[in-house]
């Protein structure tokens, strides 16, 4: 799919599969979520406009490119997706950060959104949704949907393991958005969790289970 990328380079591929290691510890792996968001927003990120500025250096004024405006948003969909954030605010410490709390409901695998906060000038900014997981597609779909509604068009999404049902429910919702994986797994089990995949990346991030 033309606007799907998934991110082939070693060291993100050898931080992935310390992810998915049943023994990595919460430390280990909630540093390791880091490591590869803020690798992944290095190329997701390549598209960034620039603008010529004029600086002085200890020689002499040049002129030199920095980026244009600074209008970027973060949003991570909560809670997983809070391990993400400072990965990409290392490299983009000027973005600010919205929010969207879902949960999926047990019974009907159905997301349930219970937060929304954004930034006010949503509608002025790239906007990056973070999520380690990408499973249905169902929380990505609400949460993208939701950030639409309030004017945000300019959308990609990043992620860290993805299904390919996902991929395909997600492309199908909203076409417009590009989409950022690590991998891409086999697919879903019967309780809707990507295969082989990681286990529940909040638990993991926060060491709740």
């Amino acid at each position: 799919m033309k606007n799907v990328t998934v991110f082939d380079h070693p060291l993100i591929q050898h931080k992935t599969t310390i992810l998915r290691q049943k023994s990595t510890t919460n430390k280990e792996f909630r540093e390791s979520v880091e490591e590869i968001t803020m690798l992944m927003c290095y190329e997701a990120l390549r598209d960034l406009p620039l603008e010529d500025v004029e600086i002085e250096t200890p020689i002499k004024k040049t002129t030199q490119k920095m980026l244009k405006g600074k209008k970027l948003a973060i949003v991570p969909i909560l809670r997983a997706g809070l391990g993400m954030v400072s990965g990409m605010l290392s490299l983009v410490p000027t973005a600010k950060v919205g929010h969207i709390g879902m949960y999926r409901d047990e019974v009907t695998m159905q997301p349930q959104e219970y937060y929304c906060k954004l930034p006010e000038d949503i509608d002025k900014r790239l906007i990056v949704v973070v999520d380690p997981m990408l499973a249905t597609g169902g929380s990505a779909i609400d949460a993208i949907s939701q950030i639409k509604s309030y004017g945000g068009s300019n959308i990609k999404f990043l992620c860290l393991i993805a299904a390919p049902e996902g991929i395909e429910a997600l492309t199908k919702a909203h076409p417009d958005v590009q989409i950022y994986c690590a991998n891409v797994d086999e697919g879903l089990n019967e309780n809707c969790y990507i295969v082989p995949g990681l286990g529940d990346a909040g638990d993991r991030i926060f060491g709740t289970k």
